[in-house]
């Protein structure tokens, strides 16, 4: 029995090793939100539950519907300027609703950065921004032609010499990038995320989402081309024998 103990050990590590997507969590110490939708919790204790507004929470997504949007608030982590947005979204309907599969906002005024579907260009996601302070459309933009298709869209936001150098990203593959907007500040007890909702004033704000959201996450640096390659939907291994094994356990029974 204890040499069966010791082969399933060997097993184990041998399969540990041979994955390395599951070691690929570049940047961890520099993620100030990471949601899987497990529940309402952020996994890095950053931000307060995440509060429904219609919106549901159903294996191990959050699911927005026209009307129905969800948000979190009360931001404890450090000053976020430069960040990386980074979402995996299956579109439930490709009507341009101008929502956001995530938003950071600043709860006082009108100060965000979206990662927005269709706002401007039909069927494109694209980097909204109050104003279109911070907005243009991506060179390389992609047109979503499928409902129900799981996208991985990473957004990043560089400061280059007080202007920030925006890069979008669609499983990888890079939407090209430009330079505009000054450099923001979101502090400290002044941010919220947002889903659904482009942005918000209280308990309302315009534009719309309807999709299935498996996970997002921000992080207080730009990401290189690079690492946003290596990222994988619940490959992080912040904790490793507790919320990673349980989402390891999901994506396996999918």
């Amino acid at each position: 029995m204890k040499m069966k103990g010791y082969y399933i050990c060997a097993v184990l590590l041998m399969l540990c090793m041979s994955m390395p997507a599951f070691a690929q969590d570049a940047q961890a110490d520099n993620l100030l939100g990471w949601w899987l939708f497990d529940s309402e919790k952020d996994e890095i204790g950053n931000w307060d539950d995440i509060e429904l507004h219609g919106a549901e929470l159903k294996d191990g997504q959050l699911i927005v519907e026209i009307g129905k949007w969800a948000h979190a608030l009360e931001y404890s982590g450090p000053d976020i300027e430069e960040k990386t947005l980074m979402t995996w979204v299956a579109l439930d309907n490709l009507a341009a609703l101008k929502g956001s599969a995530l938003t950071l906002d600043k709860a006082t005024e009108d100060q965000f950065n979206a990662i927005v579907y269709a706002e401007r260009q039909p069927n494109q996601w694209m980097s909204g921004s109050s104003w279109f302070h911070r907005t243009e459309d991506f060179p390389k933009a992609h047109d979503e032609k499928k409902k129900g298709e799981m996208v991985y869209l990473a957004f990043t936001y560089e400061d280059k010499g007080g202007t920030y150098k925006i890069t979008g990203y669609r499983n990888g593959q890079s939407l090209g990038s430009y330079e505009k907007g000054d450099i923001k500040t979101w502090p400290t007890g002044d941010a919220e995320a947002i889903w659904g909702k482009r942005h918000t004033n209280g308990l309302g704000g315009p534009g719309e989402l309807a999709a299935h959201i498996e996970e997002s996450r921000i992080y207080s640096v730009p990401l290189t081309e690079a690492e946003v390659n290596e990222m994988e939907i619940g490959t992080l291994s912040v904790d490793p024998q507790g919320k990673l094994a349980t989402r390891w356990a999901k994506l396996k029974a999918k």
